[in-house]
């Protein structure tokens, strides 16, 4: 638990102040000037389509630190993945302003953890009501930036803002604890108290609600954050700050470092090892975890991590294949597959096989419409970079070549170099990549079982285990395989299982902690004993 100490004079370069009349360094004498404010915008407002374009306000380019727009003294381009459009130059942090960052946040925390529960709460309760009243203009730089469809942008927002009023009402239920003690002069108490700073990392697949689910449950708590968001969608981060600006979130409460994918390693790095920095939060993939873990191990810091998931989807022979169909399609091409809990292994049982497949190759022929996010039609947008595309290109090339059949798809689609046709492959073995490395794309690979044995083993064979999925009509076989299934998530007869309310996270190399639902505050929570004697 982070304690308030006289800090030393920064030696920061000139950033704007976390409060009024004070710099980043706490001492009244520091020398530090703030900055003015250097509201810059990006160039999007018109490309974003829509009778004006966007709200101008939305579009920052700056970093945010404390409760200040920062221009640094660098940029990067953000590119449009369907057409690698310029969308506009954003502000390249570097270690010097994630330092910065994090010393208004701990400036920040000496007075937020004071905050009452009930304010903490009215403050993130105001946030959500700017996210719904902005959230088509949300929307709209989410499918420019990310490349998915406007109707699912849509759908992001909404739930990002969701958990914004989630927390705003858990920040109100932190309860502590009385013990029962031998001693009858004696009293037993159990505090809660907020960590400190968190540096919260995010991704680019959900560029809004990965921040919301952290930093809700942070400031509800009564911690301070570093948001350092993925150097493809950093539009949606400062967005988000312009509107926590705008609710009245105290200045360096909330913080934000946007930087290039040449400095991401850097940032992180000085993030993770910070002293002031008490919580490192990071979404994104296994072997970047790592990397952080060891970095945060050092300095023993409280960590949680939602890391790369390799779902199994099994369609037992007792399945409903229609049903089972439906939910292969929610869970799998979501995003264009580039979600963590997405299916990316089909396993079904001999005697429906041919069946599923058929009828899973007509749903996609039928219902999956490849174009950019923004046409109506849309449901399959681009991949978020080449790199990605590569990837699925690799996969299905490996499997093809190893006696996997091509059902549909299979190649990049005409539309652009970040285009993908929804594929699905049959004959698929378990010697092939895409059977044991997540994918992270339009891809459907069908495996052939006989047995509940077996299926159970193939899905438990990953060193990963975020979520699985399974389809069956047989009470007793639903119980068992939900109990021996080694994931955190397990959807029963259903594709989609991701909710506000309930905990969201992994076991094995998915990752450590969970976020959301009730359980997520307590990520951003250090229990005190109290003794009282002398009673």
């Amino acid at each position: 638990m982070a304690t308030c100490l006289r800090l030393p004079t920064c030696g920061a370069p000139r950033l704007p102040r976390a409060f009024p009349g004070r710099g980043l360094c706490p001492r009244a004498d520091c020398s530090v000037p703030a900055a003015r404010p250097a509201p810059g915008r990006a160039w999007l407002r018109g490309y974003a389509g829509g009778p004006g374009g966007l709200s101008a306000a939305l579009l920052r380019t700056d970093g945010f630190v404390g409760g200040r727009w920062l221009p640094a003294s660098a940029t990067f381009p953000v590119h449009d993945p369907a057409s690698g459009a310029n969308l506009g130059m954003v502000a390249d942090c570097g270690v010097s302003e994630a330092r910065a960052a994090v010393r208004a946040a701990y400036e920040a925390f000496c007075r937020w953890k004071g905050v009452s529960a009930k304010e903490r709460s009215s403050l993130l309760r105001k946030w959500y009501d700017l996210m719904i009243r902005n959230k088509d203009d949300l929307a709209k730089i989410i499918t420019a930036e990310n490349g998915k469809p406007l109707k699912e942008a849509q759908g992001e927002i909404l739930y990002s803002a969701f958990f914004l009023e989630w927390f705003s009402e858990e920040a109100r239920r932190i309860y502590g604890d009385i013990i029962s003690v031998p001693a009858k002069d004696k009293r037993a108490l159990v505090l809660k108290q907020p960590v400190g700073v968190a540096a919260i990392i995010t991704p680019w697949n959900f560029p809004s609600a990965m921040i919301t689910r952290k930093v809700g449950a942070a400031l509800a708590a009564g911690c301070t954050v570093v948001v350092k968001p993925a150097e493809d969608t950093p539009f949606s981060a400062l967005a988000l700050a312009e509107l926590a600006n705008q609710a009245g979130i105290p200045p360096g409460v909330y913080n934000v470092v946007p930087c290039s994918r040449r400095k991401a390693k850097e940032v992180g790095e000085a993030l993770c090892t910070d002293p002031l920095v008490s919580k490192v939060s990071f979404t994104g993939s296994t072997a970047t975890g790592k990397i952080l873990l060891h970095h945060a191990a050092d300095s023993v810091k409280r960590v949680s991590m939602e890391l790369g998931g390799h779902a199994a989807f099994i369609v037992f022979d007792s399945a409903n294949v229609d049903h089972a169909v439906a939910g292969a399609m929610a869970s799998k091409f979501r995003n264009s597959g580039q979600t963590c809990v997405c299916s990316n292994r089909f396993l079904v049982q001999r005697g429906i096989h041919d069946s599923f497949v058929k009828k899973f190759a007509e749903a996609m022929k039928t219902h999956l419409h490849v174009g950019n996010g923004f046409e109506e039609r849309t449901t399959q947008g681009p991949l978020i970079n080449e790199k990605a595309v590569e990837k699925v290109e690799k996969h299905v090339s490996d499997a093809v070549s190893k006696g996997a059949t091509i059902v549909t798809g299979g190649k990049r689609h005409q539309l652009g170099k970040n285009f993908f046709e929804p594929t699905l492959l049959s004959n698929v073995t378990q010697d092939m990549l895409c059977s044991h490395e997540e994918t992270f794309g339009p891809l459907a690979p069908v495996i052939k079982f006989d047995t509940e044995e077996e299926a159970v083993a193939i899905a438990n064979a990953a060193d990963v285990g975020l979520a699985g999925y399974f389809y069956s009509q047989d009470p007793a076989q639903i119980w068992r395989v939900a109990e021996q299934l080694e994931v955190g998530m397990v959807g029963v007869n259903e594709g989609l299982i991701s909710t506000v309310e309930c905990p969201f996270g992994g076991v094995k190399q998915s990752g450590l902690g969970r976020e959301g639902s009730k359980y997520g505050i307590d990520e951003y929570l250090e229990l005190k004993y109290v003794c009282l004697g002398g009673l």
